[in-house]
């Protein structure tokens, strides 16, 4: 965040890799850039997400009532910088602010409160494996599982009262071949009323960047500012002081 900052201050454009910040409170300091600040959640703009959301909206699954998300990889090495406490190393810095992203993306709401159950690496002190139960109000909830050692996996589904929407590569869409999304009408347990929905092949990167570089250039507004950062960077806050006192944390 300081870097961002510095760039800000010298008149300088910054699209940021997440997490912004260490916290909300340093996150807050970005309020005062007169410049476009954007934090790189890239998924927000792979059409798999825009199209996942789209059915959402549309009513296809009925009305949203749960996200869940499941992000691992197996990392022990004590060398890498995910694995550095210090400097924000961790899984719930690390993937499990894409959880939070999720749950806000297609609740299009904010987060109220968070209650989290978090293991630590003994050696490295970063949390290796983090649960989070994340209240959107009116019966909306997040649940996320994200670990840095174990199976590497990936899932968001998008639970509602008719129907449930899964993306099976959610976070690291690969950029060259097809990505799927299954549509579950709910008739059968079996999966014999899911029927698969394909996206055509792009890098999410570079949609990402064309985005920025548009809000740059004064051709569209800024898709995501400061305030969506700080807000991010909150409820990962209360996930974390969650760990201490063992209760929900209002966000």
């Amino acid at each position: 965040m300081p870097l961002t900052l510095e760039a800000a201050r010298a008149g300088k454009h910054v699209l940021c890799e997440k997490p912004i910040a260490l916290d909300a409170a340093e996150a807050t300091a970005l309020r005062e850039c007169r410049v476009h600040v954007m934090e790189a959640f890239m998924v927000r703009f792979h059409p798999q997400w825009l199209h996942a959301r789209d059915l959402v909206r549309s009513g296809r699954i009925g009305a949203l009532r749960a996200v869940q998300v499941i992000f691992a990889y197996f990392n022990d090495d004590p060398r890498n910088i995910r694995n550095q406490a210090d400097i924000g190393g961790g899984g719930l810095y690390d993937i499990g602010c894409y959880a939070v992203v999720a749950g806000r993306f297609f609740f299009e709401t904010a987060p109220r409160r968070a209650v989290s159950l978090i293991d630590r690496d003994p050696a490295m002190r970063t949390d290796r494996t983090s649960s989070g139960l994340v209240d959107f109000g009116e019966g909306r909830h997040l649940d996320f599982t994200v670990s840095t050692q174990s199976v590497p996996h990936q899932r968001v589904q998008l639970l509602g009262t008719r129907g449930r929407v899964e993306i099976l590569i959610p976070f690291n869409a690969p950029p060259n071949t097809t990505t799927r999304i299954l549509v579950d009408d709910g008739s059968a347990l079996d999966g014999s009323g899911i029927s698969v929905e394909t996206i055509p092949p792009c890098d999410q990167y570079t949609l990402q960047g064309e985005a920025f570089s548009r809000a740059v250039l004064g051709e569209i507004p800024l898709p995501y500012g400061v305030e969506d950062a700080v807000l991010n960077m909150r409820a990962l806050d209360a996930l974390y002081r969650s760990e201490r006192s063992g209760k929900f944390e209002e966000i």
